[in-house]
């Protein structure tokens, strides 16, 4: 296994195991394999381990197997705080103590706010009087490292970064996601600030392995050495300096065996300009669906009204490329989930935008699309959802 280094110095090893699908037998976590997993990754140097408050069973499973083996104090814990169920101060402290209790534990190595949409939703928290807390909790120990894992925009993500002293942050990030999301310049903007990156989704939940086009196949298949789609979207990732642990979600032993294979010899600088020629070829394949040819690029933004204009078009490009749910969940989650909304429907059609796209994109037609296509029942029901769960936050 390969290490990296946090700010404080701590090893790392370079794969992190994703806690979020352990193995299932009848609905319920498969101890007996998930165990015989997990051991196999400490074994192999795996030594940080990502569960969350919301992911069923997780956090007791693992909570149970280090202790039942000792391990608390060989590997590093990762885990969630639910920052979209607190409604009042003293609701943090009793999820924490809660996390702590199904852990078997009485300290968290790297403590994330889960899926922090936002500047206005930080501020929110703030108001609840959570910086003093996390200050406690370093201080006593209680708490290592304080972070967030975030999904959205890169400008919103860059503002995140600049708005508190983290120690660390989680993105999603892999070759289809380079300049979507936080992006290649959220990921170096954070390694410049000295800020470890946690990759979560790095084969896109396996649809960069089991999902994808035969043009890419194959084009994976010609490439010399001989690897698998899995390894090859895996080597992108720990080719770059700023990123500190991939996170897998593995669930089987030959999926951990063979991750821990690659995570033992992968390094940075290692791909060549051929491979990244591949890359940008099977990248064209899986884009052959996409409806706007957005780059991402960011220069229609700001919209004077709020959309989130490459948001909105990653959200509507992956319902073609990638499925109803992926396309949906991306849409909801990047422009409706947040403080403040910036869904497609909200264009006005002022033209702005469209005076500084350089790929040419019609973007004010796009968006109506994007809002006809994508605002359908399925998103208004979420949205009215999210509207009552506020309501009572």
């Amino acid at each position: 296994m390969k290490y990296r280094t946090d700010r404080h110095g701590e090893q790392l090893s370079q794969l992190g195991f994703g806690c979020m699908r352990f193995q299932k037998n009848h609905g319920k976590t498969d101890m007996s394999a998930t165990e015989e997993q997990l051991l196999s990754a400490v074994r192999a140097g795996v030594n940080y381990f990502d569960t969350a408050y919301i992911y069923p069973d997780s956090e007791r499973a693992l909570g149970e197997i280090l202790a039942k083996h000792g391990l608390r104090q060989s590997i590093h814990i990762a885990t969630k705080l639910p920052q979209y169920l607190i409604k009042k101060p003293e609701d943090v402290e009793r999820y924490f103590q809660e996390q702590l209790q199904r852990l078997q534990t009485d300290y968290v190595d790297y403590y994330l706010m889960h899926m922090l949409p936002d500047v206005t939703t930080w501020n929110r928290l703030k108001g609840l009087g959570i910086a003093q807390w996390i200050a406690e909790k370093k201080a006593s120990g209680a708490i290592r490292n304080i972070g967030f894992s975030y999904h959205g925009n890169t400008g919103t993500f860059l503002e995140l970064l600049e708005n508190y002293d983290w120690d660390f942050c989680q993105i999603q990030y892999n070759y289809i996601d380079e300049h979507t999301q936080a992006g290649r310049k959220g990921l170096e903007r954070a390694a410049e600030k000295g800020i470890p990156v946690i990759i979560m989704e790095p084969l896109r939940g396996g649809r960069l392995v089991n999902q994808l086009p035969d043009r890419a196949v194959k084009r994976f298949a010609e490439a010399e050495p001989k690897r698998s789609p899995a390894e090859w979207g895996l080597r992108w990732l720990w080719d770059q300096p700023g990123v500190t642990v991939v996170l897998s979600g593995m669930n089987s032993l030959d999926m951990v065996e063979e991750n821990c294979r690659i995570a033992a010899d992968a390094g940075v600088g290692e791909l060549t300009e051929t491979d990244f020629r591949m890359y940008e070829d099977v990248k064209s394949a899986i884009n052959e669906k996409i409806k706007v040819g957005c780059t991402g690029c960011g220069y229609c933004m700001p919209c004077p009204q709020g959309v989130d204009i490459p948001g909105c078009f990653r959200g509507y490009n992956a319902r073609y490329t990638e499925g109803f749910y992926t396309g949906m969940k991306e849409y909801f989650m990047c422009t409706t989930l947040r403080g403040k909304r910036s869904n497609a429907s909200l264009c006005v059609k002022c033209g702005k935008c469209e005076r500084h796209c350089p790929q040419q994109i019609p973007i004010r037609k796009e968006l109506e699309n994007v809002a006809k296509t994508m605002e359908n029942p399925v998103y208004y029901a979420a949205r009215a959802f999210a509207d009552l769960f506020g309501k009572f936050r």
